[in-house]
């Protein structure tokens, strides 16, 4: 066992960490990814990457009931982590706003959706244009491109896998909340499986969904994807 992964509390190494009750065992290094809400509507018309554009007030208003059943999902006691875009910022205090409580939020830039460079701000209907390699089927482009002036996914796929060794050392058997992007979030399931962004960005990861990830004596492995946050009754 490393010094950086603690062992749960309840030990369930003789059958393999195996998950076999309804909740999540505590003492596990565990991060609770979630991508921000919907932005404004002139931004989702253009490529806006790592551009600061607002969310959608309308939405924000709309969907308070998610955000308190997000929060009601999310562990009481945890680290909150926040990409520096504003999105994902206002994100978690729609969050707090709605029921779960103010915390503090550590800034990561590591944590910043995939930067598009020059690319930034084009129509959609323009990109295909600019590109050098077939587009993903699930993305603007491959995990390979590297718009001018911008990074390619696997650039990305470094920077998010190196945050998340690095903050799953700094907090060990800890619940991490990060709020981030679609493109970091794919990258960090692309990190815990050891697999190609390529096939990292085949994962849907829809707005205020909440993907979970843990190390478990070293290794990453994955407990869910794209987990949407119950609808309110009605």
């Amino acid at each position: 066992m490393t010094q950086t992964d603690k062992a749960p509390a309840t030990d369930p190494k003789a059958h393999g960490h195996f998950l076999d009750s309804m909740q999540l065992p505590s003492g596990v290094t565990r991060f609770w990814l979630i991508r921000h809400a919907i932005v404004e509507a002139s931004a989702r018309m253009r490529v806006y990457g790592s551009m600061d554009v607002e969310l959608c007030t309308e939405h924000l208003a709309l969907q308070v009931p998610y955000y308190t059943a997000l929060g009601r999902r999310l562990p009481a006691e945890a680290n909150w982590v926040v990409s520096p875009l504003k999105r994902a910022q206002d994100t978690a205090r729609a969050i707090f706003e709605a029921g779960y409580g103010p915390r503090t939020m550590t800034i990561e830039p590591r944590f910043t959706e995939q930067s598009m460079g020059e690319w930034h701000n084009l129509p959609h209907q323009e990109l295909p244009l600019k590109l050098r390699q077939t587009a993903h089927n699930f993305w603007s482009l491959s995990a390979s491109e590297q718009p001018p002036g911008g990074e390619s996914m696997l650039d990305v796929c470094a920077r998010v896998g190196h945050s998340l060794d690095e903050m799953a050392d700094r907090h060990a058997g800890q619940d991490t909340v990060v709020v981030s992007h679609g493109g970091a979030i794919r990258a960090a399931l692309s990190h815990a499986l050891n697999v190609h962004p390529d096939t990292g960005l085949r994962f849907s990861i829809q707005n205020l969904s909440v993907s979970i990830i843990e190390r478990i004596n070293g290794v990453w492995r994955v407990v869910t994807v794209n987990e949407l946050p119950a609808a309110p009754a009605i």
